[in-house]
């Protein structure tokens, strides 16, 4: 798998590839937490 993600990235190296890869999943479940939140906070526009 790591050979693919480095064929797919384009990164020289396998700890380049490696890194960006760990911050992809850090994001996505982060991302993952903020969506389960949709619909559980009131949002009132009436503010100015």
């Amino acid at each position: 798998m790591l050979e693919e993600a480095l064929a797919v990235g384009g990164h020289e190296t396998k700890r380049a590839t490696v890194e960006e890869v760990l911050e992809e999943y850090v994001e996505r479940r982060k991302q993952r937490e903020i969506m389960k939140l949709f619909g559980t906070i009131d949002y009132y526009d009436d503010s100015d």
